[in-house]
């Protein structure tokens, strides 16, 4: 059957296909930037034994490009079906990955490039309409954001090796208000997840509408120098602070404070980013913690963390309108004044430093500078169907696994909308994580 198209719809289906050369591109700018920086040896090596070998993601993500776009939207025949197994996920653990027989650096780069170019061919004829797949431009935009997903795992790894800095980026905005206090939010209704986001995920959808008590969250994340707070009032040895599963990981990990910090002769603490050492800069908010040191500190700050729904609901409602946003601000795109998304810096910014992307109620950086962990376990919305596989999520649900929200300063903006959900084990910390805090309302303030 031929589909006739108007002029607008046309139009639109040209500025659909500009949009997705453009992320695609965006993507493999950052993957080469995050590969071409090293030298094979620090490419094939395993830097923690929880993270691939960088030279595996820079494959992967060339063979589900492969699997995606070239052969199943696009039709063509495979590229490279001898590598299949080498680079499916649930094939082989991380730990595992070092003895496979991988594609060399030269053979990835080879490999990804012309994968790529099949893909600028399959774009150019895609229709982007029709299927469920290509319906405005689905896979493409599903493809864009595994991409970025494994630019962020791959900037996670680039912390955890050691040796000498090789990644730049100017440093953060400074802070423009000051942000202290909680926002109290109102109890009702309000719609959870999407049914209108061409790119949502599987789990993101079906749109729902919520019934939340009304509740009060943190209008910013929580700062190192409140989590110092912690620590000097003993917060790593108070098992009394702690879940009991919690405090046996923090006994057996030895956490004594966020992963990359140390602290000198002299008391003062430091962080180690990518290479190079500061001060722990007090205003910022605090990074690379595990869903257990934050659940501790919620305890000791006489809070709790935010569930999924409310941490959404502060992220997306607008109270004035009774609209769910895509975004805090809105629904238009990130901007480098809403958001500190895209590696665009190498840290959190300041609390503060992005006014302008505070929500309607006015609950500030709930985008980008850290991922923030929930209360809530990874679990399907009612009326949930898996698509486009099963692998991408319904695999996890019901596993041991906590929500995080709204990306960090090393997630992309395709990636990072109001309802994407991240999920990680409590224990991780190698994840840019920090968390805010929430809590019940007292009578009076209902």
């Amino acid at each position: 059957m031929t589909i006739h198209l108007s002029g607008t719809d046309r139009a639109e289906t040209e500025r659909l296909r500009e949009r997705i050369a453009e992320v695609l591109a965006r993507a493999r700018t950052r993957t080469i930037g995050l590969t071409d920086c090293l030298d094979e040896a620090e490419l094939v090596a395993q830097h923690s034994r929880i993270m691939s070998p960088l030279v595996w993601d820079l494959a992967h993500i060339g063979n589900q490009e492969e699997l995606w776009l070239v052969r199943d939207v696009g039709g063509r025949e495979p590229v490279r079906a001898d590598i299949d197994e080498l680079y499916d996920a649930f094939k082989h653990a991380r730990a595992n990955r070092p003895a496979l027989p991988l594609l060399s650096p030269v053979e990835a780069r080879s490999y990804v490039g012309t994968v790529r170019d099949k893909v600028w061919d399959v774009l150019e004829r895609s229709p982007l309409h029709g299927g469920d797949l290509v319906a405005e431009g689905f896979a493409f935009g599903m493809i864009a954001q595994h991409e970025q997903q494994h630019d962020e795992t791959m900037l996670a790894t680039h912390q955890l090796r050691t040796g000498e800095a090789v990644l730049s980026a100017p440093p953060t905005p400074a802070s423009r208000v000051a942000v202290r206090g909680e926002i109290v939010i109102p109890a009702g209704e309000f719609t959870m997840g999407t049914d209108t986001d061409p790119w949502a995920l599987d789990n993101e959808r079906p749109a729902h509408q919520v019934y939340v008590p009304g509740f009060a969250i943190d209008a910013a994340p929580v700062t190192n120098e409140r989590y110092l707070e912690f620590m000097a009032d003993g917060g790593y040895e108070r098992p009394e602070l702690w879940s009991e599963r919690g405090w046996a990981h923090r006994v057996e990990a030895g956490l004594i404070a966020p992963q990359f910090w140390e602290q000198d002769g002299g008391g003062r603490w430091w962080r180690r980013s990518f290479g190079t050492m500061a001060p722990v800069r007090p205003h910022q908010p605090v990074v690379h913690v595990c869903w257990f040191e934050a659940e501790a500190f919620a305890t000791w700050a006489g809070k709790r963390l935010p569930t999924e729904r409310e941490w959404e609901k502060a992220a997306r409602f607008d109270p004035n309108t009774g609209v769910s946003h895509r975004y805090p601000w809105g629904d238009d795109e990130p901007s480098e004044r809403t958001a500190n998304l895209g590696q665009r810096h190498l840290e959190p910014a300041d609390v503060g430093a992005y006014p302008e992307g505070a929500s309607p109620s006015g609950v500030h950086q709930l985008i980008g500078d850290v991922w923030e962990w929930t209360a809530s376990g990874f679990e399907p919305y009612p009326g949930f169907r898996a698509f486009p596989y099963r692998e991408y999520s319904e695999v996890f649900f019901g596993g041991d696994y906590k929500v995080l929200r709204g990306g960090s300063f090393g997630a992309d903006a395709v990636a990072s909308r109001g309802t994407f959900r991240n999920w990680d084990h409590p224990i991780r910390r190698q994840i840019f994580s920090g968390f805010r805090l929430a809590r019940d309302l007292r009578p009076e303030e209902r």
